[in-house]
């Protein structure tokens, strides 16, 4: 029985958790927890698995945070690295450049439709690099009053301060609400708020006339929407309608609003396509990419934007240039990961292999989404969510214990539970998964 398992369920590496425990912070973690829910101690990788100190493996299900395409320890990227690493491992950015970061910005360029690429560390450092660059656009252009932003409600952007203004998740937020800067934030398209009867498609054009009322009465102090295309991540894996993103996109250039895509979790094929905003036909004024960029290697994250936008801050004045910076800007580690993910892409036809994949996993989950605890059972391209409808407080920690003992890695977002795993990862192994999944939904402890 899991709920015995469960019970019984002890990491085995005492040392390295007690040190853990009284040495590092944890992200998103209220630290006393971990006395009853320790961290994995992981020992090394291989493919979709995380292997611990015990050598007991455990299918990465959620891709270590969604970052992780081809595996741990991919050779191909592990050869990328090992081979800049005898060239250049770091030099600044300004002032300086390298192959990797040309020959990337290159690649991005002709994959988004968009050039010049800005480089940060993290995804919460691109938000930050576009929220300021397109306020500063306006400013330049002689519009100063245009610095406000919208976005959706139970958005998610990042944590930094000026990430956190476009969030809309109280947990994150609420703390913190002295610091951020007001925006506003508009319905958002998720089909599990569709009224009784109603398709996703309408529901999203009925939140797409809420934001064409917005902007209608506030285009004059509005700089840009940001959005997630098509998956709100943090909402729980909230999925829309991509109709929504193409009136959003004729709303913007109607109301002289740049149209933000925060691609930093949907990016590098997640939704189904390369980028979620393919499936709308849409280009937007700003893309953000990171997490899956360097295939879960190395922090690297980029904001890439139109020519028009561009040519707004070229000028003799330095203050009218884009003043921002971060010290590992275009690392080329970073960057040569990058490349070998991009090379993966279009050597493997890894969007048509995937696509098949997702048929064949969307049957092996059938049993999951027939289980009588489950509610609005979704799937878009590599990534399945469902809705636990009983759940408790305190279900997303018992499920994640109970998925270990099953040799599964994944952590629930509220009652929501999601896998969204290595493009490596087997049928046999997506079996394991549903089956792990259908052992925990089956005992009354979870």
């Amino acid at each position: 029985m899991v709920g015995a398992q469960c019970d019984n369920f002890k990491p085995m590496n005492d040392d390295l958790l007690s040190r853990s425990r009284a040495a590092v912070w944890h992200p998103c973690t209220q630290m006393k927890q971990l006395e009853a829910v320790p961290p994995l101690a992981v020992a090394r990788g291989e493919g979709p698995w995380l292997i611990d100190t015990d050598g007991r493996r455990y299918l990465d299900a959620i891709s270590s945070w969604w970052v992780n395409l081809f595996g741990h320890c991919n050779p191909r990227i592990n050869a990328a690295i090992t081979d800049q690493l005898t060239k250049i491992e770091h030099v600044m950015l300004a002032g300086a450049t390298h192959a990797p970061v040309v020959e990337l910005s290159e690649r991005l360029a002709k994959l988004t439709g968009l050039g010049h690429a800005f480089y940060g560390s993290d995804g919460a450092s691109a938000t930050e690099i576009a929220l300021k660059m397109s306020a500063h656009y306006w400013r330049n252009a002689g519009r100063p009053g245009k610095n406000g932003f919208v976005s959706l409600k139970n958005g998610y952007h990042g944590e930094t301060v000026g990430a956190l203004s476009v969030t809309d998740i109280p947990l994150f937020k609420a703390t913190y609400a002295p610091l951020v800067r007001h925006t506003v934030q508009v319905p958002t398209p998720d089909a599990r708020l569709a009224e009784p009867g109603e398709t996703a498609e309408a529901y999203a054009l009925r939140c797409a006339d809420a934001l064409e009322a917005h902007l209608a009465g506030h285009a004059a102090t509005t700089a840009a929407l940001i959005l997630e295309p098509l998956v709100q991540g943090a909402a729980g894996m909230a999925m829309y309608h991509p109709v929504y993103l193409k009136r959003a996109r004729e709303l913007c250039d109607r109301h002289d609003v740049h149209l933000i895509a925060d691609e930093i979790a949907m990016g590098f094929g997640r939704t189904g396509t390369l980028f979620a905003c393919e499936q709308a036909g849409v280009k937007a004024d700003f893309v953000c990419l990171s997490k899956g960029i360097t295939g879960g290697y190395l922090p690297l994250s980029v904001v890439l934007t139109t020519d028009d936008v561009y040519a707004a801050f070229w000028d003799d004045a330095t203050a009218r240039g884009f003043l921002h910076s971060h010290s590992y800007t275009g690392n080329p580690l970073a960057c040569r990961a990058a490349l070998a993910v991009l090379d993966i892409f279009e050597h493997d036809n890894v969007i048509a292999a995937n696509r098949v994949k997702a048929i064949e996993f969307t049957r092996v989950l059938d049993e999951v989404a027939a289980h009588p605890r489950v509610r609005h059972f979704r799937h878009q391209g590599m990534i399945w969510a469902f809705d636990v409808a009983d759940a408790t407080p305190g279900f997303s920690a018992r499920l994640h214990l109970a998925a270990l003992a099953q040799g599964v890695f994944i952590r629930p977002i509220g009652g929501t539970v999601y896998a969204m795993p290595p493009y490596v990862t087997a049928i046999d192994e997506m079996r394991a998964l549903a089956d792990a999944l259908l052992v925990c939904l089956s005992d009354p402890a979870v």
